[in-house]
């Protein structure tokens, strides 16, 4: 018999006139039946790099098939540069280096001093959406005046930012191809937002997924129909022609995802596809 499901409908009663919204609960119950995995000091570094990689891997082989495909090459913002093998595999070799070696230990540190609570309830949906928007605004703003202030100051830009531009025509994997001062330092801004904003554990791994998957489609060195940047209106979301210029004119486009910073600082550039 389980004697959780008591528990579980006596805390759930006093929300009954709210069930409609509560569209999320079968989701959390199905991260919540998995609470050995999820409690684990493990789960934080896997949950990371899976993702990473699972993001990264559809447009590895859009760069594989696009060098055939003519169709798929008019979507490449850069299509005389394509990234090989040897540029490929020192991105996954650091990137599984930096998990092991300096995201294990510091996730391991956090999961000893702040044990990681499950509620039974899940979190409304307008709740999720509207903690996930604050969460990208604020990442944003803080990674905005982060890069900002590492290209302006050289000695920041060589010692920590220099590492991140080796490729002027960026593909997926390049995303995390960082030094490790500016992947703790952007871990730190993305980890701290949901804690500010005491969201649910469930908003805080929606969070985290959406920020890796727009991160990735950043670098990834593609404008494809279904982007980000063409779905938001009024050119509010600068995407991937919007950072791509970045790496390639280095003195723009600093914000990682929306527009409106470097239009107010002075330093928006239009992108490509624009």
């Amino acid at each position: 018999m389980n004697c959780s499901l008591p528990h579980r409908v006596l805390l759930s009663s006093p929300m009954e006139g709210q069930q409609g919204r509560l569209c999320l609960q079968p989701l959390w119950d199905f991260v919540t039946a998995r609470e050995p995995l999820i409690k684990s000091p493990f789960f934080p570094v896997l949950f990371s790099f899976t993702a990473y990689m699972a993001f990264c891997l559809p447009y590895v082989a859009l760069d594989f098939f696009s060098i055939r495909l003519p169709d798929l090459r008019k979507y490449k913002i850069q299509p005389q540069t394509y990234p090989s093998l040897g540029m490929m595999v020192p991105c996954i070799i650091q990137s599984v280096y930096h998990h092991v070696v300096l995201i294990f230990p510091v996730t391991f540190l956090h999961w000893y001093w702040r044990p990681m609570d499950l509620p039974v309830i899940a979190p409304e949906l307008p709740e999720v959406l509207l903690q996930v928007a604050v969460c990208l605004l604020l990442f944003d703003f803080e990674y905005f005046l982060w890069h900002l202030l590492h290209h302006k100051v050289p000695w920041l830009y060589k010692t920590f930012h220099k590492v991140h531009h080796k490729h002027v025509s960026t593909f997926a994997l390049t995303t995390q191809y960082s030094s490790v001062w500016e992947l703790l330092s952007l871990g730190f801004f993305a980890a701290v937002n949901p804690l500010l904003l005491g969201c649910h554990p469930l908003t805080e791994m929606l969070f985290f997924l959406v920020n890796i998957g727009l991160s990735v489609e950043d670098h990834s060195g593609y404008d494809l129909p279904w982007s980000t940047h063409r779905l938001v209106p009024f050119g509010l979301y600068g995407g991937a022609p919007h950072h791509d210029l970045h790496h390639l004119k280095f003195k723009s486009n600093y914000a990682p995802y929306f527009t409106h910073w470097d239009k107010l600082f002075g330093t928006f550039t239009e992108s490509h596809s624009n």
